[in-house]
């Protein structure tokens, strides 16, 4: 399988966590992990990256592609790769945030992928990966057909180790033997009646905000009829504000009356600048749960939107299959997806 830096070269920054990642692979998953040319490469040019992309999926010896983490600006180059390669050599693609824009490439040209599992966040996790986020990849990588979404016990949103005394941090490797923080999920947040199906499309809020603004490609008005979009926001932790012009944008496009539903991950409330308490994190959460429904309704009364979901930057994670069916049963409160 191949490990690529679409984005950001986290591996020639933080290398300890990087070979940790790559012995997660091996001994969790029996993969057998293949570095390309701008993996490590710092400041590497979007067109290095694009070569990666292109060589990892046209080489068959490649079964799978890993990005090693996101980024910021993928938007600058990702609209230039040529179709072909990965039309003629479709394989499983994992990475969230700044890949949404990869993903959503990958989805105009009929290729699913699966939003989530970046190689230095999901795989580095100690005192050994979530068992919620490997039955998720395991289905990924290796099994086919419709599985039944499930909910988290509890999850991790910051880098405060589980008593609250000490910090993980990357530049400081010896960190990583610290468990981190755990919390107890509430569970979904369901609203609306009505059954729905679809194609999942969508990814971290900041990065289709971007989209919008610079006139990326997205799906027509028309495949936005056979669309759930699948939401969440990151690390930058937008206010509930910037959140709620994100939706009305879609609304105001058009895209809610559309969509069949939403889908919204658990959002990010914590940083190493902005480190919240497990009450200012709760209200942050509340906020921008609240303010999505409330835009929502705005455009479309009917379509279930369900949030507080196991994807995005959140631990566990469910690798979420980008571009494929999903279909919302609202009256037995079940999600299903196809991988």
């Amino acid at each position: 399988m191949a490990i690529v830096s679409p984005s950001f070269a986290a591996p020639g920054v933080w290398p300890e966590v990087y070979e940790l990642a790559l012995t997660r692979l091996r001994d969790v998953f029996g993969l057998v992990p293949i570095e390309f040319s701008a993996t490590k490469k710092v400041g590497a040019s979007g067109k290095e990256r694009a070569a990666d992309l292109v060589a990892a999926f046209e080489d068959t010896e490649i079964k799978a592609v890993f990005a090693s983490l996101g980024g910021d600006d993928q938007v600058t180059y990702i609209k230039n790769l040529p179709a072909e390669p990965f039309v003629n050599n479709p394989k499983p693609f994992f990475g969230f945030s700044d890949n949404s824009h990869f993903s959503n490439f990958l989805f105009l040209n009929g290729v699913p992928s699966f939003y989530g599992a970046s190689l230095l966040t999901q795989f580095t996790v100690y005192p050994e990966m979530d068992k919620f986020t490997v039955s998720y990849l395991e289905k990924a990588l290796f099994d086919d057909g419709e599985v039944e979404l499930m909910e988290s016990k509890e999850f991790c949103d910051s880098n405060l180790s589980e008593d609250g005394k000490s910090i993980v941090n990357w530049d400081k490797p010896e960190t990583l033997s610290i468990r981190k923080m755990y919390e107890t999920n509430s569970g979904w947040r369901w609203a609306g009646h009505q059954n729905a199906e679809g194609l999942l499309w969508g990814g971290c809020i900041e990065c289709i905000d971007e989209m919008l603004r610079h006139g990326s490609s997205i799906p027509s008005l028309e495949q936005f009829a056979d669309i759930v979009l699948m939401l969440e926001s990151s690390e930058e932790m937008p206010t509930a504000e910037n959140v709620r012009r994100v939706i009305r944008a879609f609304g105001e496009r058009g895209i809610l009356k559309q969509v069949q539903g939403v889908l919204v991950g658990r959002p990010k409330a914590w940083r190493f600048d902005h480190m919240n308490s497990i009450e200012k994190k709760q209200k942050f959460r509340v906020d921008q749960r609240e303010v999505i429904l409330k835009t929502v309704r705005e455009y479309n009364t009917s379509i279930p939107v369900i949030q507080n979901i196991d994807f995005g930057h959140t631990d566990p994670q469910i690798s979420m299959p980008y571009g494929s069916k999903v279909r919302i049963d609202s009256e037995t409160k079940k999600i299903l997806v196809t991988f």
